[in-house]
Parts: C-alpha cells; sequence; structure tokens
C-alpha cells in the first residue's frame, strides 16, 4: 500500500512571480502544476518552448537559475526562495 505522504510545501519566484512547489519537485512540474506551460522562447525560431521530454535530453526548458543560465529546468529540483528566469517577457499561462 502507497501512503500519501505530504511534502513541504516551499516557494520561489519565475520571472519575477512568486510561485509554490514542494520540496523535491523539478522547477518544470512546480511550473507546469501552477498553469506554466511556457518557460522560453526559441532563439531561432521565436517560438514558445517548454517542457518536452521532462529527462533533460531536449534542453527546451532551460532557463536561469539562481543566475546561472542554461539549466534544465527539468532536472533541477526547486528549494525556497530560488530564482528562475526565462527570456519570456511575462509569465506564461495555460489558457484552457
Amino acid at each position: 500500500m502507497v501512503k500519501n505522504v505530504k511534502q513541504k510545501e516551499i516557494r520561489f519566484n519565475f520571472n519575477g512571480k512568486e510561485i509554490k512547489g514542494h520540496e523535491g519537485q523539478p522547477i518544470a512540474a512546480a511550473l507546469f502544476d501552477n498553469g506554466i506551460r511556457a518557460i522560453r522562447y526559441c532563439d531561432v525560431t521565436g517560438e514558445l518552448r517548454g517542457i518536452y521530454c521532462g529527462i533533460g535530453h531536449c534542453f527546451e526548458c532551460r532557463a536561469t537559475v539562481n543566475g546561472i543560465s542554461g539549466i534544465r529546468t527539468c532536472l533541477t529540483p526547486i528549494e525556497e526562495n530560488m530564482n528562475v528566469a526565462s527570456n519570456l517577457t511575462g509569465v506564461q499561462y495555460d489558457e484552457e
């Protein structure tokens, strides 16, 4: 039987907006849980990019984390007060 273990809720910032997540959760998953689907614009085409493979192979979810650019958000767990920034002009939320 699997027990429902409640993880500690933590807060971090994405493009200046406070986001809630759970301890140990990857940044990309926390963003997805908060309705954020697009993480950056493609450098070549300008199209929106977000979580694609979820295992670090495609590099579509790259962002700047605590001042370090090119971090794959699908592999990086969130930390309290972490600062995540992308090249988006504003936070992108799912329209559904």
